[in-house]
């Protein structure tokens, strides 16, 4: 039974080490393409913040990732649902700079607001992503 229930195990740490991989590839991404600097924001400063920012960001990613995971039939395949997730995503942060320009400087000021702002961006985006690939 035991031998039975871990059967699939090959299987759990093949997408969980690809979801883990695509995302540290997503931290990379968004890290660089934003105008303040989260890392040093938050281990530096202290800065809640960035914190709350990048988590929710994290968070927008690792749904529509989960919706890959959980709904394609290959470890390509959510490769591919993976980058499609982590380009809306960054797409997200793009449109929630046009509708608040300063969002990253009002960040790096410790603006809980801004923070939630782009967060709950990232996030909608993320649920968007995870029901459209589940279809």
């Amino acid at each position: 039974m035991i031998v039975q229930s871990l059967s699939g195990l090959a299987a759990f740490f093949a997408y969980f080490f690809t979801g883990a991989a695509l995302t540290v590839a997503y931290i990379f991404v968004y890290t660089r393409v934003t105008r303040h600097d989260e890392f040093a924001l938050i281990f530096e400063e202290h800065n809640a913040s960035a914190a709350l920012a990048l988590g929710l960001s994290m968070l927008g990613f690792a749904l529509p990732l989960a919706s890959a995971i959980l709904h394609t039939v290959s470890i390509l395949d959510c490769l591919i649902w993976g980058l499609i997730a982590l380009v809306v995503q960054i797409a997200a942060y793009f449109i929630a700079r046009l509708v608040h320009p300063t969002v990253s400087d009002a960040i790096a000021d410790n603006s809980l607001a801004a923070a939630l702002w782009l967060g709950f961006v990232s996030v909608t985006a993320g649920v968007l992503s995870a029901v459209s690939m589940s279809t």
